[in-house]
């Protein structure tokens, strides 16, 4: 090959080059910031759609937890991401909340809805009214009347304040008439799982999924759900709609993408998500669960995260009105 030739042909090699050094997505390690602790809904339906979706993607997807401030400290991390499809956000309705009570304070908003692209919702869990076993309450009745006969004494915990577990007391309150009880705030469902098991709290709103097996071990007493329908998995449970309280209220776990993440990855992980939430390893899961789906795609869970946002600011309100 003459000196020309072979100046030609190295030019057109490195002239080709940099599509072959541009990687298909994803090409490594996918994260996922679960935004609450190990125990809570966000971890236990987060970590069986990350082992099928390692499975669709050939490469790690590693949940990791950052949770605290109700959701807040994670959903912060993931705002402020490299947005390049590999680090991910697992949370639920309070991200949902986080501006408006910003704004209740008078502080500047450290993040929006606007700030995440949503990917899928994986379930939406209804939440029971739950006690610990040891107390006396039979019934969502008796419960309600003790509590309006001593109030400011019952002591509810949730997963922090303002969260996911936080709001459907106040529209517990609000619906029975119930004077404000105590709140004890922590850091995630399982810590706050934890305080109703050790009668450090006397009430919770959890969700089917995060404390059935504490209800099966005869650990917590389930008195009604906040659900449109009884859960299946605790066919004996009423409804609070049943027992004349106009309440229905879910806890879903969703996950996000940082904002300007590029089109091309986004609609890769959507692909996969609702490739993975269908295989029957995922089903199985939330069948163990106790759960009953609720899978929505990106598209179906954009436009319910935009109507919910709006149920959650209502609740937020009620909760600032107490002071």
């Amino acid at each position: 090959m003459d000196r020309r030739n072979f100046l030609m042909g190295t030019a057109s090699m490195f002239a080709v080059a940099p599509a072959f050094a541009q990687d298909a997505f994803p090409s490594h390690t996918i994260t996922i910031l679960c935004a609450f602790p190990p125990g809570g809904a966000n971890d236990i339906v987060t970590r069986p759609i990350a082992a099928a979706m390692e499975d669709i993607f050939k490469h790690p997807v590693v949940v990791e937890t950052k949770a605290g401030a109700g959701g807040q400290v994670g959903a912060q991390v993931a705002a402020v991401a490299k947005p390049d499809g590999y680090t991910l956000l697992s949370h639920n309705n309070g991200i949902s909340g986080y501006a408006e009570v910003d704004k209740l304070f008078g502080r500047q908003p450290k993040t929006q809805r606007s700030d995440f692209v949503p990917l899928a919702r994986l379930i939406a869990d209804p939440v029971l009214l739950l006690v610990n076993a040891d107390l006396p309450y039979k019934t969502a009745k008796d419960f309600i009347d003790d509590a309006k006969k001593r109030p400011g004494e019952i002591v509810y915990s949730s997963g922090g304040l303002y969260g996911a577990t936080h709001l459907p007391v106040a529209l517990l309150e609000k619906a029975t008439g119930v004077a404000q009880m105590r709140h004890l705030p922590t850091n995630g469902g399982g810590p706050a799982i934890t305080a109703l098991l050790g009668n450090n709290a006397q009430m919770s709103t959890q969700t089917v999924s995060a404390s059935l097996a504490h209800i099966k071990a005869g650990k917590l007493r389930a008195l009604a759900s906040f659900g449109a329908a009884r859960s299946k998995a605790l066919p004996d449970v009423p409804t609070l709609k049943e027992l004349g309280f106009d309440v229905e209220y879910y806890l879903w776990v969703g996950l996000f993408a940082p904002k300007g993440t590029p089109a091309s990855a986004v609609a890769t992980l959507s692909a996969a998500i609702d490739k993975a939430a269908a295989t029957e390893q995922f089903k199985a899961t939330l069948d163990k669960l106790g759960l009953e789906g609720g899978y929505l795609n990106a598209a179906g869970f954009a436009k319910f995260w935009e109507a919910d946002a709006k149920s959650s600011d209502i609740a937020v309100q009620l909760i600032g009105k107490q002071g």
